[in-house]
């Protein structure tokens, strides 16, 4: 076999598909491989360079590989998709995988470490557990709704709903029908406790963990954004800038720009929803009365909110929480707060 230069990968979780070129870009190797076989292969072949779609299992696959001497890169599915021709198959996603890993303008997404990705099971966990949460309080209070028995939303009304399933007070609701929804209430039961579980979790981690507790200084973000962030960028130096950070996470506005016109729209929701949401959560919280002029924008933020609506002013607060979060992370540096406008010096 001719010495091979770069190879694209297609992973899947039993077939694999390998396309393999020269330094001459001749193609050397096609070849489909199960999931047994690929390590050995790579084992036997002379280092070089691979190309793998970030997706499921990806990183485990590239540390395996890494492992084996070869240098591996991760590329976002969205950078390989202009490199497939016409047909979509394994074959074609190996070869488009094999081209677009050796463009020199390529963008290649991070290896996570085995904690960071630790971490980022604790955190979709949490979410997947609150959702479900969210699914059984929603149908309990839509099924008691249908006997008459209303109930305000959240949490606190779910309370309600659940003493008066217990206590068997309210005589509308058939007690065949109270047996059924106290079995929900046995499953909310169980996920409260899981979901408080994780949160211990995560907050014991958080104690250990320095720059998770430097990020937490900033005012919107707590011990769930820290560790959420650390989680998904590491050390955060993949990014160039700040905002670059925060145009990955979809913070910024979309362009839709020709003729040396610059057209800006709404945000572009790129990058990690997840994390996006919990900037934004964190941003809205600042709405409330005295923490508008202690958030990460200060004065800027108090005029803004006085010219804008309050969800585009938390956007874009959450927008420059991500880019202090981004400098804190790749300086090594503690938050320290704006300075006050002297009016409120003067107030306080």
């Amino acid at each position: 076999m001719k010495e091979i230069s770069t190879i694209g990968l297609d992973i899947a979780k039993r077939v694999f598909q390998v396309h393999g070129i020269d330094d001459r870009g001749r193609v050397v190797v096609r070849k489909k491989l199960s999931r047994n076989e690929l390590l050995e292969w790579f084992g036997k072949i002379a280092p070089c360079l691979v190309g793998i779609e970030s997706c499921a299992t990806s990183t485990y696959w590239a540390r395996e590989i890494g492992a084996l001497g070869h240098n591996v890169k991760l590329i976002p599915p969205s950078y390989v998709k202009p490199y497939v021709r016409r047909q979509k198959n394994d074959r074609v996603d190996a070869e488009a995988i094999c081209e677009a890993v050796g463009r020199p303008s390529m963008r290649f997404v991070t290896l996570k470490t085995i904690e960071q990705q630790a971490i980022q099971v604790l955190h979709r966990s949490r979410s997947l557990l609150i959702t479900q949460r969210i699914q059984l309080v929603n149908a309990l209070r839509a099924h008691m709704a249908e006997f008459g028995v209303i109930f305000p939303q959240g949490l606190a009304g779910a309370a309600l709903a659940i003493k008066t399933l217990k206590e068997g007070k309210d005589k509308s609701i058939p007690a065949f029908a109270q047996n059924v929804l106290l079995s929900l209430v046995s499953q909310l039961e169980h996920l409260r406790q899981e979901i408080k579980k994780l949160d211990q979790q995560m907050m014991a981690w958080h104690k250990t963990n320095a720059d998770s507790q430097r990020l937490a200084t900033v005012p919107g973000i707590g011990h769930v954004t820290a560790s959420a962030v650390l989680a998904a960028i590491g050390d955060g130096k993949q990014f160039n800038s700040a905002r670059e950070f925060a145009a990955w996470l979809g913070l910024v506005p979309r362009q839709n720009s020709s003729g040396g016109k610059d057209c800006l729209g709404r945000i572009s929701k790129k990058g990690d929803p997840y994390l996006r949401r919990l900037f934004v959560t964190g941003a809205t919280t600042q709405l409330r009365g005295s923490h508008r002029d202690k958030t990460v924008g200060g004065a800027w933020f108090s005029s803004l909110l006085r010219r804008k609506a309050a969800r585009v002013a938390s956007v874009a607060l959450a927008n420059k929480m991500a880019r202090v979060a981004w400098a804190l992370l790749t300086k090594g540096q503690a938050y320290r707060p704006a300075p006050l406008p002297r009016s409120i010096e003067a107030a306080a």
